[in-house]
């Protein structure tokens, strides 16, 4: 039986969204693993499992669970790509299937790349769906009842007792962690029910815009103040159990390490209050570091100062 995983790799030639340029020209990290996510769509459609068609005639859901990427280089507006995703060699069965990804940068007779990572996809079924005809061969071992049944039964939840609240629990006092809740809007959701796993990239980065902002590192006021821009070398997003439309979002954001006075890493998990616990929907890490954004050394590794790391790890003293 040839599955999704025994295919070739697909290439989607691609230019970065305009709405990454945010800074200059350069496109923010949540545009690459949003073209990792088409070229993934283009893979299925390809092998004619479209999203679409998974849905009204399987009554599943096409859906990135886990996405870890690098990312060697920048990308600009403009830029001519290739997005390269292609079945990983080792699959964990009921996991989904795995894939590799690769963006590369086209210039004149050369190739750049930009980013490397890993994709986990997997085909959940969805409640209301219009038809549940058997998923086709190719993909019937992707199908799961639910996200949660990804991820261990251990890493799921939290208790929290009568009288807590989300903050009590996931951000208490001393502890250097940032909460910022949100709810799920619709535009965040799949099939009318479910978090997808890109909302869960874009509250990556707001969350850390918040807490930025929160520590005295406002981006604005730091472009202003020291011409110093937050980029990402490295990030993921790994869901673990569903979140569902308008729900409440807490999302925890705690810097963990810095290394070499250039960057540091961060985790990033999110849950929602299901009665007396605190259910994990997404998981995650990220590195940061600053880029100075004018004058003459545009574009090279601001060095993070004392002051800076005090703040950002709440260390006001």
């Amino acid at each position: 039986m040839t599955t999704i995983t025994d295919t070739e790799a697909t290439t989607l030639e691609a230019t970065p969204s305009y709405e990454g340029a945010n800074i200059r020209t350069w496109i923010g990290f949540k545009h690459f693993m949003y073209l990792v996510e088409a070229a993934v769509l283009e893979h299925f459609r390809d092998n004619e499992l479209g999203a679409r068609e998974l849905y009204h005639r399987h009554g599943v859901g096409l859906e990135i669970v886990d996405s870890s990427v690098q990312l060697p280089h920048v990308l600009e507006v403009d830029d001519d790509l290739e997005v390269v995703v292609e079945p990983a060699t080792r699959q964990k069965p009921g996991h989904g299937a795995a894939f590799t990804a690769r963006i590369l940068i086209r210039k004149s007779d050369d190739k750049v790349l930009a980013l490397k990572g890993k994709v986990r996809v997997a085909l959940i079924a969805e409640k209301d769906a219009p038809a549940s005809e058997p998923a086709p061969s190719a993909v019937s071992g992707l199908v799961l009842d639910e996200v949660a049944a990804l991820a261990d039964a251990d890493e799921t939840a939290l208790p929290i007792s009568d009288g807590q609240d989300a903050a009590d629990v996931l951000a208490p006092q001393g502890s250097g962690a940032y909460l910022w809740s949100w709810r799920a809007p619709y535009f965040y959701c799949h099939y009318s029910d479910r978090v997808q796993h890109s909302a869960y990239v874009r509250a990556m980065e707001e969350v850390v815009d918040h807490f930025l902002h929160d520590r005295g590192l406002g981006v604005g006021k730091m472009l202003e103040e020291r011409a110093w821009i937050p980029v990402v070398s490295r990030a993921r997003v790994r869901l673990t159990a569903d979140a569902h439309m308008e729900e409440i979002v807490h999302t925890v954001f705690t810097v963990q390490d810095f290394i070499k006075d250039m960057s540091y890493t961060a985790t990033f998990d999110c849950y929602v209050r299901r009665g007396d616990r605190l259910v994990r929907t997404a998981t995650g890490t990220i590195m940061h570091g600053y880029a100075i954004s004018r004058g003459e050394k545009a574009g090279t590794v601001a060095l993070l100062d004392e002051d800076t790391k005090k703040a950002l790890t709440g260390d006001r003293a």
